[in-house]
């Protein structure tokens, strides 16, 4: 039987022996206590209830009301925040009825709080103006402008909630701490599981929690991705703060996140297998909502070869936009926004293109994550490669044929801009493409052997050097030796500049690049001077000297072409810093002294790269290292006065020249081979650097040193894979004869680069061009050292043995 239900009654949500929620009729008793605690002032009540605003109910106590909203948001059911709460505004309890919580929205400090231009007497409520509630005060657009306000707090938190579906569908199940002052419940929607931990006194607690069932799992602090010790048989210690609260998200995965005073998998480990992704949501739904795809990010992330922080802390990645892309798979594709949280240091974003195929996937095509289906709509699939789908990179084309946009979620599209070069055909997205298969930090894709659509993956704000350099040297410099650049593809917003997501240039038909030239004229050169058909000495002068003398008769016949092309390739280099340094009209390309202030930049910049490079040795003593190799490393560290000692005359001598926009990143491998010329490519500059660093000017020697580094890397890479085929020589002959290879291959292509340079922008002496470029070839050793000891320790002894001879220092 239905029970009689009093007149005027209440109704409250209760929980029960930290048991269960219940919907139950509220007693006499307990609204008595609600009306004596929160409403104490008979002004405050209204019939049977209370007539507040949560800020004034809680005494404006901000970690309160952030606790009682995380339950809101944590519990099961749909939340409602009353209008002004977001902002903690007050109330007028002096105004009749419900009126004293229906005052004018606090939008700003403005008359009558921008809530409305009307005559403040013709107001129907009047503003709040309680000293401390006021609208001059407690406003949306003086939070807005605070990051650490109530509003952003709030904003951020229900982004959270949104990510997770969990808290809306998922089940609970309420634990049972012996603490009666915490309350704890695990939600689970068969896809995840969450941990809400709350204190409910002002005073810190502490709890033991009956997690057995979840054995295993790493608990991850949800709004700072910071890793908890994992759950043991044993119940799990927490304390909390006065009126303190967690929400965990129990991952089952291994984490490459650590805790204080334990060890998890380190930051560079990769994932061996292909991550697999349990979702009841159906594509393309899952590539959208990104909830459940969030999960397995962190893993796809890690096994791309373009993913710029293997060598970081990822604490959270999780999708930020989508863009559909018609696919030649079911379902759809699509460009999908990814933010990459760390540990430490800014997050970045990157531009994952997504694709689905139901079942098994087609040959060919690489799988990111294999999804298995749970529930009646999903079905089992993988996610693929979108680089390798031919119909989404025809939509890319084609938007920049067409100079059109596709939408995403929020307020960015996608928009193709086309060059002034552009001459594309209206078939375009037609034409059969495919990735190229040197794959670095963006990916390129290849069109019908006539154009190359490169993927931009790590996206900043601000047009991409690459696209703002090939344009200006393509389409207002007139510089040849580079491929020309028909369109791009760019993400707009109305807030912020746009970013480059994409550049089409044109595809000139090349033998390869640069290094792999390199590394044959490498191997063909030891096997000649091995038969006694050359000989190369050691250089006995500087570099510059070297090169304006030119090379000597016995290095000379054993080059033979190569030294040709080596002249070639300086003469090339010199023409494109001559095209970057034509305009003096244009503020981003003008040529500008050097000053005092900048040499003092350049001095401290060098100096803080050395101090990197002696982290980077303390690191590497932890590393397995051979005895030479070792040795090496502890003589550098203990090296700093020499190091320093390098870099002091660009803090103390005036030096002449010029500063340039520069290649930014110049070495073997940005150079294309034709057969006959050299072309230059990727003015992108280092990935990891944001925009404005990239686009600052810099002495064009900078650009060189990048080359000479990369003539003396060749030579030993190249003397190794030699060694590697059983050559028998003792090593350090072999590589004393990479080190001179290097430098005669240096000295041959500064010979043609002085040949042809704009003298405006270099050295007037050439005692000071070799000082300045000694202390740029340093630098760019001094980083090589740091990127090493990062990612390929057995190189190490490269860039060490280069530091050594640059700085004097006895191994």
């Amino acid at each position: 039987q239905t029970p009689a239900i009093p007149d005027n009654c209440q109704w409250g949500i209760f929980l029960r022996n930290h048991d269960e929620l219940t919907l139950e009729m509220v007693t006499d008793e307990e609204r008595d206590y609600m009306r004596r605690v929160y409403a104490s002032d008979q002004r405050m009540r209204i019939n049977l209830g209370i007539r507040r605003r949560l800020a004034p109910l809680l005494d404006n106590d901000r970690g309160l009301i952030e606790l009682l909203n995380a339950l809101l948001f944590s519990l099961p059911g749909t939340p409602v925040i009353y209008y002004g709460d977001e902002i903690g505004m007050g109330d007028n309890v002096w105004l009749g009825d419900r009126d004293g919580v229906r005052t004018p929205m606090q939008w700003n400090g403005d008359r009558n709080a921008g809530f409305s231009t009307a005559n403040p007497q013709q107001l129907y409520l009047p503003t709040i103006i309680d000293p401390e509630y006021h609208y001059e005060t407690v406003n949306v657009e003086a939070q807005q402008a605070n990051p650490r306000s109530l509003w952003w707090w709030m904003k951020r938190t229900i982004a959270l909630r949104r990510q997770h579906p969990v808290f809306g569908r998922g089940d609970i199940q309420f634990l049972h701490p012996e603490n009666p002052k915490v309350l704890a419940f695990v939600r689970s929607d068969g896809e995840e599981d969450v941990l809400v931990v709350a204190n409910l006194s002002r005073y810190p607690q502490a709890c033991e929690l009956d997690l057995r069932e979840h054995a295993g799992a790493h608990p991850v602090e949800m709004f700072g991705a910071t890793a908890f010790p994992p759950v043991g048989e044993q119940p799990y210690r927490l304390t909390l703060g006065g009126h303190g609260w967690f929400w965990f998200q129990l991952e089952r995965r291994p984490l490459d996140i650590s805790y204080a005073g334990a060890s998890a998998t380190g930051p560079r480990a990769a994932a061996a297998a292909t991550p697999t992704l349990a979702t009841s949501v159906p594509w393309p739904r899952l590539g959208r909502e990104g909830a459940a795809l969030n999960r397995v990010l962190p893993d796809v992330l890690r096994q791309r070869r373009w993913f710029g922080g293997k060598g970081r802390t990822v604490r959270r990645a999780g999708i930020a936009d989508v863009f559909a892309l018609p696919a030649s798979t079911a379902g759809e594709a699509s460009l999908t926004l990814v933010d990459v949280e760390y540990a430490q240091g800014d997050p970045d974003r990157y531009a994952l293109l997504l694709g689905f195929e139901p079942g098994t996937p087609p040959d060919g095509r690489t799988v990111l994550a294999e999804v298995a289906a749970r529930g009646d709509d999903a079905v089992d699939g993988t996610l693929l490669e979108g680089a390798e789908d031919r119909v989404a990179i025809g939509a890319l084309l084609d938007l920049i044929r067409t100079g059109g946009s596709i939408d995403g979620r929020g307020s960015q599209s996608l928009v193709g801009v086309p060059g002034a070069l552009a001459d594309l055909p209206d078939d375009v997205a037609e034409l059969p493409n495919h990735p190229l298969g040197a794959e670095q930090s963006n990916t390129s894709v290849l069109v019908d052997d006539r154009y190359v659509l490169k993927l931009v993956r790590r996206l900043t704000e601000g047009t991409n050097p690459d696209l703002e350099v090939g344009r200006f040297l393509t389409e207002r410099a007139g510089y040849d030796h580079t491929p020309a650049v028909l369109g791009a593809v760019e993400l707009q917003a109305r807030r912020s500049q746009p970013s480059t997501v994409a550049v089409l240039t044109r595809y000139v038909p090349n033998e390869g690049d640069a290094w792999s030239q390199a590394l044959d004229v490498v191997g063909r050169h030891l096997e000649q001077a091995l038969a006694g058909e050359g000989s190369l000495s050691t250089p006995r002068t500087t570099l510059v000297r070297s090169a304006r003398r030119g090379l000597p008769a016995g290095v000379t016949d054993l080059f033979g072409p190569w030294a040709g092309h080596l002249d070639l390739l300086g003469r090339r280099t010199a023409q494109l810093h001559a095209a970057l340094a034509s305009d003096a009209d244009d503020p981003a390309f003008a040529p500008e002294d050097f000053t005092k202030l900048y040499q003092r930049s350049l001095y401290q910049h060098m100096r803080t790269r050395a101090r990197r490079a002696q982290q980077a040795l303390t690191a590497a003593t932890a590393l397995d290292l051979s005895e030479d190799t070792a040795a090496r490393v502890a003589a550098l560290r203990g090296a700093d006065t020499a190091i320093l000692a390098a870099f002091e005359h660009l803090k103390t001598d005036p030096l002449s020249g010029g500063r340039i926009r520069t290649h930014g990143d110049y070495h073997l491998g940005q150079v294309l081979w034709t057969g006959r010329d050299y072309l230059v490519i990727d003015f992108e500059g280092e990935p990891a650097a944001p925009v404005s660093e990239r686009r600052i000017k810099r002495s064009p020697l900078r650009d060189v040193a990048g080359m000479l580094r990369s003539f003396h890397y060749a030579a030993h890479v190249g003397v190794r894979s030699q060694r590697g085929r059983g050559l028998d020589l003792e090593p350090h002959e072999l590589d004393r004869w990479a080190d001179t290879w290097g430098a005669w291959s240096g000295a041959a292509f500064l010979g043609g680069y002085l040949a042809e340079a704009p003298t405006a922008v270099l050295p007037d002496e050439d005692g000071d061009l070799a000082r300045l470029l000694d202390a740029f070839v340093l630098e760019k050793a001094l980083y090589e050292l740091g990127y090493e000891v990062d990612n390929r320790p057995g190189w190490l002894d490269i860039p060490l043995g280069a530091v050594l001879e640059l700085t004097g220092v006895d191994a």
